[in-house]
């Protein structure tokens, strides 16, 4: 889910997530309605936000112990962190982590529950090209697994070879979905010069625009 502008792209999610109330139309997660049956919702989804706050003087282990007893699971940290490649930080607090570290482990925090949906927001804004690699590795080993993931981003490239199907929103609205190869062919399959083909910021430019927004 692209969007260049984030109040449409956040109010979206969080209404799927049942944290705000649908000011229109249905959704359903896993054939139950977000709107009636918002507990049972919460309890097969997980959430990775852009920003997070922490109890600083807890370690990496006893944080994810509690954020499992919120969802009345006897969580495994180690099991946890060894999934998101940080096993060694059992012992560390919040803040003795790297950019990419603390969005690992935002997302360890949001596996809790096993969820069988996941929901990304921008998970590599400001992390560098490694760390962003190593986090798009962990997303395609998590969808893997059986997990689906929803991703909303404004990096055009993540989303490209991230996702299998692509919505693009300007304006708080849908204005395209399709997968990204199709969305390519349809938008953009003039390439400009050299290439192939365009990609999908391509695509994204040209149904949204090229100017500058505030």
């Amino acid at each position: 889910m692209l969007g260049p502008n984030g109040a449409g792209k956040t109010s979206t999610l969080e209404m799927l997530e049942g944290l705000n109330d649908i000011d229109g139309g249905v959704a359903s997660i896993d054939g139950l309605d977000v709107s009636k049956d918002t507990h049972q919702v919460k309890k097969i989804i997980g959430v990775q936000l852009q920003a997070n706050e922490y109890f600083d003087r807890m370690s990496l282990s006893e944080l994810l112990l509690l954020f499992g007893k919120l969802y009345a699971q006897d969580s495994n940290p180690l099991e946890l962190l060894t999934r998101v490649n940080l096993e060694d930080k059992a012992s560390a607090k919040p803040a003795a982590l790297s950019g990419g570290q603390k969005q690992r482990f935002s997302i360890a925090c949001a596996l809790v529950n096993n969820p069988k949906v996941l929901f990304l927001d921008e998970p590599t804004t400001g992390l560098d090209p490694q760390a962003k690699r190593n986090l798009w590795q962990l997303v395609k080993d998590l969808n893997s697994s059986g997990m689906t993931i929803v991703l909303t981003t404004h990096n055009m490239e993540e989303a490209e070879y991230l996702c299998d199907r692509i919505a693009i929103m300007d304006q708080g609205k849908i204005i395209a979905e399709n997968t990204p190869q199709n969305l390519i062919l349809e938008h953009a399959a003039e390439p400009p010069k050299a290439k192939l083909h365009g990609n999908i910021e391509d695509v994204f430019l040209a149904l949204t625009g090229h100017a500058l927004r505030d």
